[in-house]
């Protein structure tokens, strides 16, 4: 969750920190802090540090001050505008500069997610590794976000790298845009030659900037409110970040400062850009209205190093600057990019290889020894002699020979890319015609049917794909879509209807209703919507958003069943508890006020008890892939049930209604394996599985029989 920390070279300015050539060492130094920023709050505190937007804002500023100081060396009407500004050799120097780490580090994620990962996340992460390849992470993340069946998939070992994807667009975008308006500039100086004039280039180029950058800052705040997890990932709302930047570049304020002043300010700055990861919840808050902090900050400390606030000519730098121009911070600016790349991957495959959630101080040091080790090297050995083109050290067969090695790496590593995802996208699922006496699911609990020793189906590699049919009729409406979609199943010209109505977890149960429907003759309609049961007032929060359209798509929902009066309703009864130390299930007031407005309006109502969660470092399917056993790949009954029903507790409140309960055919007494009679219960770690609830359509059919009386 951090962003990326890659620049083009330091513009020169006067001496505002001593060195004679001019070039900042001071902003060397605040990418030291803001690496080690995003580092540690990675490593020790998961959260979203502050450094991440530093590094997007100092690119900026870098990117347009080098770019502009280039456009004005070359502006004369006699210079070619193709020459002025040529897209070509930039391009060429950034692809340099970026690309051969981290397709070296992108190698390194592929062998280990062959080593580390089970193999039903090699198909979409290798789908990540191509997204950052080509720089369209951003997108690949924002776009899985929004989408239910991949949104609580684990942290990704390149799910940093989006704010590499969403940089280089920056850059790409940049140089395309400034292509387009120098020679738009170039052709109307013809007949304006008063455009040509250096003051008139900086105005229209501070403008253009300006303006883009208030539509994307207003873009960024109303999204926020709208979709924040798309939101985050998003380039069009990031894109303010690096143009006021590029705006400082263009439009440095030129005003005299006491030392004193310059000092404070850069005190305040300095330490708003350190403390502010504690008090702003970033990927909840960023890029919207909050990310003025560490942005703010990040051009005050520009701006208060720089000459154009230095008392006189003569004075030198503040002393904040000073202090961020020390060597050990300017080293540690120096490999910035490589430990950027290095720290967050490092990371996460620890975690998966250990099954932990957080790392302890002894284990985070040793990641980040470890990276910072890794980063220098692939900055000394990699990053250094091919941006160069030269080097004292570092001859020609060096570099040959070096870019031979990330070749041949690299085809390697994207061909098994390309055969992870040619195997996930042809991976199906054919459980529909399982032999009951091989694969008696359910059955093997509820009546104590035999289970042959054979391999349990769905594989965990394909169970991912293992979902009722309404998700892939798309009849079930998504996180961001309010319409109210009926589908029909079971017998479709029956008199008597039942209506699935829920979010996804009444959804599975329609492939035990559609099959029972269609032998006993009733239609089944569904009323369903991702992550949204049946509520009232409460408001869901899924992934760090509030989910507030489940009331109203509920509130819709029973006025329409309201007019289409179906003979039963079908949905669910209890959710599991929530927080932290929650164990077991219980019945939501949300659902006492549904279930009540039914029994008022003397709606027939059955209503099944929620399936165990398999709360845990894996997912069942996942575990499995690893070759553990189903024992220690479910959760332990008591900490994913109640002891007995919640739902009995009410049930002599509301006789329209029958309670149904289908715990004991997923666990025994004591822990509900991934496996039951040779079928994986889950197809993730807590949807039932289509062919798991195949195997309970007997029980379930019989259970219907006894509650309406229709058969």
């Amino acid at each position: 969750m951090s962003t990326a920390v890659t620049t083009t070279a330091t513009p020169n300015e006067d001496a505002a920190t001593g060195n004679t050539s001019g070039y900042r060492l001071d902003l060397d130094g605040l990418r030291g802090i803001a690496i080690a920023l995003v580092a540690i709050f990675h490593v020790w505190f998961g959260r979203v540090s502050g450094g991440v937007d530093v590094f997007l804002t100092l690119s900026g500023y870098f990117f347009v001050a080098s770019l502009l100081k280039h456009v004005l060396a070359t502006q004369p009407a006699s210079v070619p505008w193709s020459t002025a500004i040529n897209p070509w050799p930039r391009l060429w120097r950034l692809l340099r500069r970026l690309l051969p780490a981290l397709l070296v580090v992108l190698v390194f994620i592929t062998a280990m997610i062959a080593l580390v990962m089970p193999k039903t996340r090699w198909g979409p992460l290798g789908a990540e590794v191509q997204a950052s390849a080509l720089y369209y992470q951003n997108w690949h993340l924002a776009f899985d976000s929004q989408d239910y069946q991949a949104a609580d998939s684990a942290n990704s070992p390149m799910q940093h790298l989006w704010s590499m994807s969403m940089q280089g667009q920056f850059f790409v975008l940049t140089l395309v845009c400034a292509l387009a308006l120098g020679g738009l500039l170039r052709a109307l100086s013809r007949r304006l030659p008063a455009l040509a004039n250096p003051s008139v280039i900086r105005g229209v180029v501070g403008f253009s900037l300006l303006a883009v950058a208030v539509l994307s800052f207003a873009w960024a705040n109303y999204r926020h409110s709208v979709n924040q997890p798309f939101n985050y990932y998003d380039t069009v709302a990031r894109l303010w970040e690096p143009l006021v930047g590029g705006l400082l570049a263009v439009w440095m304020p030129r005003v005299a400062l006491r030392p004193w002043m310059r000092n404070a300010l850069g005190v305040v700055a300095l330490g708003l850009i350190i403390t502010c990861g504690w008090w702003i919840a970033g990927v909840q808050q960023y890029p919207g209205m909050l990310a003025l902090v560490p942005v703010g900050a990040t051009l005050l400390l520009i701006w208060t190093g720089s000459a154009a606030t230095r008392p006189e000519p003569t004075a030198g730098p503040s002393q904040v600057s000073v202090g961020l121009a020390h060597p050990r911070l300017v080293w540690l600016g120096s490999i910035a990019y490589a430990l950027y790349l290095w720290h967050w991957p490092l990371l996460i495959f620890y975690l998966a290889w250990r099954y932990q959630d957080d790392v302890n101080w002894l284990e985070g040091t040793a990641i980040l020894a470890v990276s910072t080790v890794l980063a220098w090297a692939t900055t000394k050995f990699i990053e250094a002699p091919l941006r160069a083109g030269k080097g004292i050290s570092f001859g020609p067969r060096y570099r040959r020979s070096l870019l031979a090695v990330i070749l041949i790496s690299t085809i390697v590593a994207g061909s098994t890319v390309v055969i992870w995802q040619r195997n996930a996208a042809n991976a199906t699922v054919n459980t529909e015609n399982l032999d009951p006496r091989l694969y008696p699911g359910a059955r093997a609990y509820l009546d104590g049917a035999p289970v042959p020793k054979v391999d349990p189906q769905p594989s965990p590699e394909v169970v991912d794909k293992d979902w009722p049919i309404t998700s892939y009729d798309s009849v079930i409406s998504g996180w961001k879509d309010p319409s109210i979609k009926v589908g029909v199943y079971g017998d479709k010209n029956a008199a008597r209807t039942v209506a699935l109505v829920g979010g996804s977890h009444a959804e599975y149960w329609i492939t035990a209703l559609d099959a029972i429907g269609k032998q006993r003759g009733f239609k089944v309609t569904t009323y369903l919507k991702v992550g949204c049961a049946l509520t009232t007032s409460h408001v869901f929060i899924w992934f760090g958003q509030k989910y507030y359209q489940c009331n109203d798509w509920s509130n819709r929902v029973m006025d329409r069943l309201a007019v289409d009066k179906p003979d039963v309703v079908f949905t669910n009864s209890t959710r599991p508890e929530e927080g932290p130390g929650a164990r077991g299930d219980y019945v939501p007031k949300d659902y006492e006020d549904i279930f009540a407005q039914f029994r008022d309006r003397g709606q027939r109502v059955v209503a099944v008890r929620d399936n165990p969660w398999a709360h845990g470092k894996l997912k069942p399917p996942e575990c499995l892939a690893e070759g553990k056993k189903p024992q220690v790949c479910g959760v332990a009954r008591d900490l994913a049930l109640a002891p007995t029903d919640p739902a009995l507790a009410i049930a002599a409140d509301f006789p329209n209604m029958n309670f149904l309960d289908y715990s004991n055919a997923m666990c025994g007494p004591a822990y509900c394996p991934a496996v039951v009679g040779n079928i994986l219960v889950w197809h993730d770690y807590h949807h039932l599985s289509a062919t798991f609830v195949r195997s309970l359509i007997p029980a379930v059919d019989a259970d219907l029989g006894k509650s309406l009386q229709w058969w």
